[in-house]
Parts: structure tokens; C-alpha cells; sequence
């Protein structure tokens, strides 16, 4: 038998992710637009501010996991970064929202300076609050539900700040204001941080890491040499566009296909609805049948969810949105499969290279998701090109079919280049028996 995880450890954990997820889409969200319209930075300026900023945190994802790795406390590996990290992300938060009301190079290399630190403070808080969820318990059914409800506080405090952030901010002046979001960003950046500091304060890590510190050379072998992780992060990188296309695509969707900024709010409740959803079951799924056939049968319907409406429904509003809704809920199982099976390669890594590896494991996960958002990017950039965009322009057939293009076939396109990888994916029933018997053979069957 192990420990079970105690409830308020879950609840805990739930919160931990939702107020995270609160602090990255606020940012997200506002960022630019406060850069360029409050602080008077140009928008090439506040761009290059921006990749920079991205470039470096390519590099910092996987130097803070291996950190992550080297750390031995009393308090376990992971749970110091949740103790203090969320402090430091809270004050970043806060003053990258904050008008200086400095010369232009000043503010330029402040905000600069501020927004490189939150990036870093994010992925201070980030590493461990994820890779936390493969250590605490022995079992692999548990880690996936914690996994679940990660994920699921998540899409929570994403739509929290979707829906309720504009409703303070014009509480305190409107758009125009700088102080709006400055007010806005306490609040955010205080809730955030209680209930991050919470999740550390809460939960406990079962399996403790092993004496010696793993050398450099031989933690980057815990992806090198564990092809079964390789494979599955090619497809992590290709399922993550799906939602990164929509997102980037969604405003110039509504407005040129459906000709209705306001249907915005309805394609935010059909993503809800459907990831919730689909992440809500899929730990039940999991449980009984196969992962990575659960993983390449969303991957399979979720494209045809996708596409339906492209071809079919003559544009009809309700009709598509019921279709996006059955794809967000698929893009929910790959959520939830594809962070079960991580969780899954930390252990495979032990069993086949003596080590376990987490914090780098989990690093480049949130590395790839970042580098597809920027391919998302990529993409969209390319489709305005070929289509000659232009803004404000007439609706036209092109505009139409391009948008839609964006919206409904190419997500189905990466549904299915997902499930490539995942064939050459390779784990028998033999291995996981003796990776699930050496952890508990490893660990003891209680804490």
C-alpha cells in the first residue's frame, strides 16, 4: 500500500496552478497593450522587448530545472522554490505594471529589466510547481489525478482573468488608466502569491531524491538517452499549436468570418467548457485503458471535431461553436495523457538511467510550450502575409477562408501530426510492471 495524498494537499495544489495561471494570462493579456498605449513605448521597441525577453527564458527553462534537480533541503526539492518563488513573482508582477514616469531610454530600459525578471521569477515558480506533481506520491493513478487537478485550476484561474480582470480595471479608471493596472496587479499578484505559497506550505514530496547530485553530463542523458520522452515531446510540441493557433487567430475569426467581435466571449466559454471537461475524465480513462492510445485517440477525433465545421454548417454560429467546444474537450485528454505520460518518463528515466531528472524533464516541457506559442505566432504572421492583410480591411472571400483556414483545418492538421511520433512511442506492459515494482521496492510502501 502507499499513502494517499490528503485533500487539502489537492485543493492546495488546485490553487496553486489557478493563481499561476492568473498571473501568466494577466500578463498575457495586457502586457503589450500597457507597454505601447500607457508608457508611450513604440510597438517595435515593445516587441523586441518582449522576444528578448522569450529568448532568454529558452535558455533559463532548462538551467532552472537542472537547479531544480541539484536542490536538497530538509523541505524536499521542489517545495523551497514554492515557499519563497511566489513572493518574487508577486513584486515582478506588479512592477512591470507600474508608471515610472521617467524619460523614454529610463523607462525603456526599466520595463526592459522588469519584464526579463518576471520571466525569470515566472519560471522560478513554474519548474517546481509542475515537476512537484511526480513526487508526491508512489503511484502513478495519483500523480495523474494531481496532474488533473493541476490543470484544471489552471483553465480556472485562466478563465478568471479572461472574464473578470476588465471588470476591475475599469472599477479603478478603464483601459486609460495606468494606475488601473497597477491596482489590478496587486490584487492579482497578492491572491496569486498566497495561494502558490500555500501549495508549498501543503504539500508533502513522498519520494525523496537520492543523496548524490546527478552531474550535468549525465542529468541532459535523462532526455538524450530516454527515447520514449523524445518522442513524446516532439508531439507536446505540435498538440500545443493547436490551442496557440486558435488563441492568436480567435479576434480577427469573430470578426471576419462570424462578423461579431461579442461571439469572442461564447468561444471562450465553448474552451472552458470542452478542456474542463475533457481533462475531468480523462483520469478515469487513464486508469483503464491504455495512455498512449487514449493520447492518439483524442488526437484522431479531435481533428475531425476540428474540421467539421469548416466543411460543414454553412456557418452556422451555434452549430460550429458545439464542434469547437468537442475539440477543446479532446485538446483537454491531451492535456491531462500527455502530463500523465511525463510523469510516467520521470520514472522510466530512474528505472533505465539510475536517475530521475524531474525539474529538467518538466523544464522542457514548459520550454516547448513556450517555443510552440511562438511558432503559433509564426504561423498566423505567415497566413495575414499570403492572405495581403491589411487592418480594417473589407471582408472578403480570402479573409473568410483564410481565418477559417486558421480556425478549423489547421488545428486539425496538427490533431493529426501529433499521433506520428506517438506510433514510434514504445513502453511494453513488462517495463511498466518493473518501473512500478522498482519505485516501490525503491521508495517503501509508506512514507
Amino acid at each position: 500500500m502507499y499513502e494517499e495524498i490528503r485533500t487539502r494537499e489537492k485543493f492546495s495544489y488546485t490553487g496553486g496552478l489557478l493563481g499561476q495561471n492568473m498571473l501568466y494570462n494577466f500578463m498575457a493579456m495586457y502586457i503589450m497593450f500597457f507597454f505601447t498605449d500607457l508608457l508611450g513605448i513604440s510597438p517595435g521597441i515593445a516587441t523586441a522587448i518582449i522576444v528578448a525577453a522569450s529568448l532568454w527564458d529558452a535558455i533559463n527553462d532548462p538551467l532552472m530545472g537542472m537547479i531544480a534537480d541539484k536542490t536538497r533541503s530538509r523541505w524536499g526539492k521542489f517545495r523551497p522554490y514554492l515557499l519563497f518563488g511566489p513572493i518574487v513573482l508577486a513584486v515582478t508582477t506588479i512592477l512591470c505594471f507600474i508608471q515610472f514616469n521617467l524619460s523614454s531610454t529610463a523607462t525603456i530600459i526599466l520595463v526592459a529589466a522588469c519584464y526579463i525578471l518576471w520571466g525569470m521569477s515566472y519560471t522560478l515558480c513554474d519548474i517546481p510547481i509542475w515537476a512537484i506533481s511526480s513526487v508526491v506520491s508512489k503511484n502513478s493513478i495519483e500523480k495523474s489525478k494531481m496532474v488533473t487537478l493541476g490543470k484544471i485550476g489552471g483553465t480556472v484561474g485562466t478563465a478568471i482573468v479572461t472574464v473578470g480582470s476588465i471588470m476591475v480595471i475599469n472599477a479603478f479608471g478603464g483601459e486609460r488608466e495606468a494606475s488601473a493596472f497597477t491596482i489590478t496587479a496587486v490584487i492579482l499578484a497578492t491572491v496569486a502569491a498566497m495561494m502558490m505559497v500555500t501549495t508549498g506550505l501543503t504539500l508533502r514530496e513522498r519520494i525523496m531524491p537520492a543523496k548524490t547530485v546527478t552531474p550535468i553530463r549525465e542529468n541532459i542523458q535523462t532526455i538524450t538517452k530516454n527515447k520514449p520522452l523524445m518522442l513524446l515531446m516532439i508531439s507536446l510540441l505540435i498538440v500545443n499549436l493547436i490551442n496557440g493557433i486558435r488563441q492568436s487567430s480567435q479576434m480577427y475569426f469573430v470578426i471576419y468570418v462570424w462578423g461579431d467581435s461579442s461571439q469572442l466571449t461564447n468561444v471562450g466559454i465553448s474552451l472552458i467548457v470542452g478542456m474542463v471537461f475533457g481533462m475531468a475524465v480523462t483520469p478515469k480513462i487513464i486508469s483503464k485503458f491504455d495512455k498512449k492510445m487514449v493520447f492518439i485517440a483524442a488526437c484522431l477525433l479531435g481533428s475531425i471535431a476540428s474540421a467539421i465545421p469548416f466543411f460543414v454548417g454553412g456557418g452556422n454560429i451555434p452549430f460550429a461553436l458545439v464542434f469547437l467546444g468537442i475539440s477543446f474537450a479532446f485538446t483537454g485528454v491531451t492535456t491531462i495523457v500527455s502530463a500523465s505520460m511525463l510523469i510516467d518518463a520521470v520514472d522510466y528515466s530512474e528505472w533505465k538511467l539510475g536517475f530521475r531528472g524531474e525539474g529538467l524533464i518538466f523544464s522542457t516541457n514548459t520550454f516547448l510550450t513556450k517555443l510552440s506559442g511562438t511558432l503559433a505566432r509564426g504561423i498566423i504572421g505567415i497566413g495575414l502575409i499570403l492572405m495581403n492583410y491589411t487592418e480594417g480591411q473589407a471582408v472578403t472571400t480570402t479573409t473568410q477562408t483564410g481565418f477559417s483556414t486558421m480556425m478549423y483545418v489547421i488545428p486539425a492538421i496538427c490533431f493529426l501530426l501529433t499521433m506520428i511520433p506517438l506510433f514510434f512511442y514504445k513502453v511494453t506492459d513488462q517495463e511498466k510492471q518493473q518501473i512500478q515494482s522498482m519505485i516501490m521496492n525503491k521508495y517503501g510502501k509508506t512514507s
